[in-house]
Parts: structure tokens; sequence; C-alpha cells
């Protein structure tokens, strides 16, 4: 018990540490969940370095293919690694889905809307090697937490990223998302969309209309880095189109803490991994969102 005490005080001290850097030592460090192997390894879905794909699926057979979750890092658009969200996609593999994790080009190589370009790339290299590692490329649902849960809105509201693959979209995860955060303030938010001629563009509460997938939308009620209001903001807008939305706020947690209570160590804090699954094998067994599109 002395043991367990002291790792779990050791892997605070890693999340307090990755408040302010990408999530990479802690999932060095963290338990991961059995059930899960890592299929495929940096798969290329575009020319570029950053332009690289992981894969986590079920250890157990499955009579038939599995939903897939592609789930987005966040990081500011100007950090992050795919392999620092092992333990986020060991985690919902276990659950029984097929999840990507995709890198993507950062700022200050790339600006809006060049990162949500390469999501989308990583979305339609997902549906088209489907089968390859048991997935059903027609039920996907698109994950993801900070600036990641942005990217995730805007491929899964604004039909010119995913174009006709939007229609495999069968529900949004958003987790502390910014979604409506005009006027551009502060450097990072400047940096990657900053100049933009038709800022309104850019803000997934612009594209929340009816033909929208269901959403959950989740929010920490200590985070002080993403305002709760943009979660608020885009649950109404959604609900008043007659969208589905799930809005989830969790007590006593922090914005990392929104991610990282994910691992096995720290479920006890929040269900989020719970909630999430749940949400995403309800919206995976209904019939397609298409349907009302």
């Amino acid at each position: 018990m002395q043991g367990a005490r002291r790792w779990v005080l050791a892997a605070g001290l890693v999340v307090l540490a990755a408040a302010c850097s990408p999530l990479k030592t802690f999932n060095a460090v963290v338990p991961k969940d059995s059930g899960a192997s890592l299929a495929v390894h940096a798969a290329a879905f575009g020319p570029d370095p950053r332009q690289r794909i992981d894969v986590y699926t079920p250890t157990a057979m499955a009579r038939a293919p599995r939903p897939i979750i592609v789930f987005f890092y966040g990081g500011s658009w100007n950090s992050g690694t795919r392999s620092g969200y092992a333990f986020v996609g060991r985690a919902l593999a276990a659950q029984g889905f097929v999840v990507a994790i995709p890198d993507y080009r950062l700022v200050p190589q790339v600006r809006y809307p060049a990162f949500l370009e390469d999501n989308a790339a990583a979305v339609r290299w997902v549906r088209a090697h489907a089968a390859e590692f048991g997935g059903d490329g027609d039920r996907v649902v698109l994950a993801g937490h900070s600036a990641g849960a942005y990217n995730a809105a805007m491929l899964a509201l604004a039909p010119r990223y995913l174009g006709d693959d939007r229609e495999a979209v069968r529900g949004l995860i958003g987790l502390a998302g910014p979604y409506d955060f005009l006027p551009f303030d502060g450097p990072i938010v400047q940096q990657a969309f900053g100049g933009i001629g038709n800022a309104v563009d850019t803000q997934p509460v612009h594209y929340a209309g009816r033909e929208a997938p269901p959403a959950f939308l989740a929010t920490a009620d200590k985070d002080d880095v993403v305002k709760q209001a943009n979660s608020d903001a885009l649950a109404s807008r959604l609900e008043a189109a007659g969208v589905q939305v799930e809005r989830r706020r969790y007590p006593k947690i922090g914005h990392v803490g929104l991610v990282t209570a994910i691992a096995r160590p720290f479920r006890s804090r929040a269900p989020v991994l719970a909630d999430m699954v749940a949400f995403a094998r309800r919206v995976t067994d209904a019939g397609p969102v298409a349907a009302k599109r």
C-alpha cells in the first residue's frame, strides 16, 4: 500500500509539470491498460514528418468491425506528440474501440487552417485503412482535449474539412475545448489565428447547426486555462438546432486533470473515461447521422 501511495504522489508531481508541457513524461510513467495493443505505429498520412499516426486496437477478438475514435491532443496548437497520449489510446481501445491518434503540424511551422487540414487528412487515412486494423470506417467519433477538442469540433461541424467523409462522423467528444473565443486575445491565439480575414469562420460555434453529430462536451470546474463558457456556448447552439448534447462538468479537477483522469490511477477523481465510452457506444450503435443531413 505504501508503494502505491508513493507512486500516486510521484505521478501527481508529473501531472503538475504536465500542466505547462506536453504529457509525454506523464505517459511514460503511468500504468497502461491491458487488453489493448499498438497495431499501427507512425503510419504516414502525408509527406511531412509530423503527419504520422498511431492506431490502438483491442486484443480481444471481434465478430464485426469495431467503431473508431480519432483522438486529437491539445497543446495550444504549438506542442504535443501522439506518443504522449498512448494512455488515452490504450484506455479507449481496452473498452472495445479502435483508436487513432495523429500528430499534426504545429505553430510556428504552420498556422490556421493547416493544422485542421492535417487532422482532416488523418481522418481520411483512418477511414481508407480501417479494414486493415478491424475498424468500421463508417462509425467514427472525433474526440480531443483543449486545442485538440477545437480541432475535433471544427472537423465535425464545418463541412469544408472532411467533405463527404463527414457523413461517417457519428459523434463529437470535446474535453475543455475552446469553441467561442473571439476576439483573439493573448500570444498563443494570435500566433495560431492572428491576421485571419474572417475571424468568425474560425469559431466552432459558427457551424453549430442541425446537421451536426451528437456531442459530449465536458469541462473541469477548476479549469483556469479554457473558460467553461466555451462549452456552454456550443452546447446551447447545438441544442437550439435540435442536436443531442451531453454536457458534463467535473468538480475538483482542472484543465489537465480532465484528460489525465482517463489514466488508470486517476479514474477515481472523475468518471471521464466511463462517460466518454458510454457516449461513444451509444452514438456508434445508433443509425447513421447522415439520415438527417
